[in-house]
């Protein structure tokens, strides 16, 4: 019976310390009272405050640092990918769907690349429709918006379609326009885009990466750029963000008399 209310003391705090978290009033960068006062005010143990914080700190809204004590994390603001970000909107100005989705001018983006050549597995056979085998270009990215890393993916297009053209050198990324308008100088006109999405924790090198905190989930989405006659030609495996951060709208139009 002691073990069933010792858990409901901790959950019931960390809900409390949630809330007052949630509501602003530890903002971000606050230090949290330490362990000692909690424990006087909640009127139990250390060990029942520790539990709870560590509930807090799983959900990534707070972090312990030494000679800090407990502070409230910064949350980045929320970002909204929208159904139409692939479109062509006939922007005057550099932007791909990335800086659309962040909502930032050119000089705000940052964008690290690796590039390489590799074979198609049997995974990515299946997503190009294509044969195992098969001679691909490797585009490993990481996005940064004003200097912070939010994004990152791995692109693969055709060496068949890219080899000794300007699409397939790093030193023109980033590309105004974005992936569509890289392949449309090859002649290449996609028509349609799909996209897989699931969620689920990061990896160590998708948290180191992006900055995250421990417990803040990720959103990883599976692109495919189609080009006229249905040839798949680029392929995203992942395109990896926070989940926690990330709106992912869809607009379905029905038929007035469905």
């Amino acid at each position: 019976m002691a073990g069933r209310n010792d858990q409901a003391e901790y959950v019931r705090i960390a809900r409390e310390l949630r809330a007052r978290i949630m509501a602003g009033e530890y903002p971000p960068g606050s230090q949290l009272p330490t362990l000692p006062e909690l424990a006087s005010t909640n009127g139990v143990s250390e060990t029942t405050i520790r539990q709870a914080l560590a509930m807090l700190r799983s959900e990534g809204l707070i972090e312990t640092r030494a000679r800090a004590g407990t502070l409230v994390r910064a949350r980045p603001p929320v970002h909204r990918l929208q159904a139409d970000r692939y479109r062509n909107r006939g922007a005057r100005r550099p932007a791909t769907p990335y800086t659309r989705d962040q909502g930032i001018g050119w000089s705000e983006y940052r964008l690290d690349k690796r590039f390489e050549q590799v074979e198609a597995d049997d995974d990515l056979a299946e997503l190009f429709e294509g044969e195992s085998g098969e001679r691909l270009l490797a585009r490993h990215f990481v996005f940064h918006d004003n200097d912070v890393p939010t994004q990152m993916s791995t692109s693969y297009v055709r060496w068949s379609d890219v080899a000794d053209t300007p699409v397939a050198d790093p030193v023109n990324e980033p590309w105004p326009g974005g992936t569509r308008a890289q392949l449309a100088t090859l002649g290449i006109r996609v028509v349609r885009v799909t996209e897989a999405l699931t969620g689920g924790m990061p990896t160590p090198d998708e948290a180191e990466t992006l900055r995250l905190g421990a417990g803040v989930p990720v959103l990883r989405i599976v692109r495919r750029h189609i080009a006229t006659g249905g040839r798949v030609v680029e392929v995203a495996r992942p395109i990896v963000r926070r989940a926690d951060t990330t709106v992912v709208e869809y607009v379905v139009d029905l038929d007035d008399d469905a």
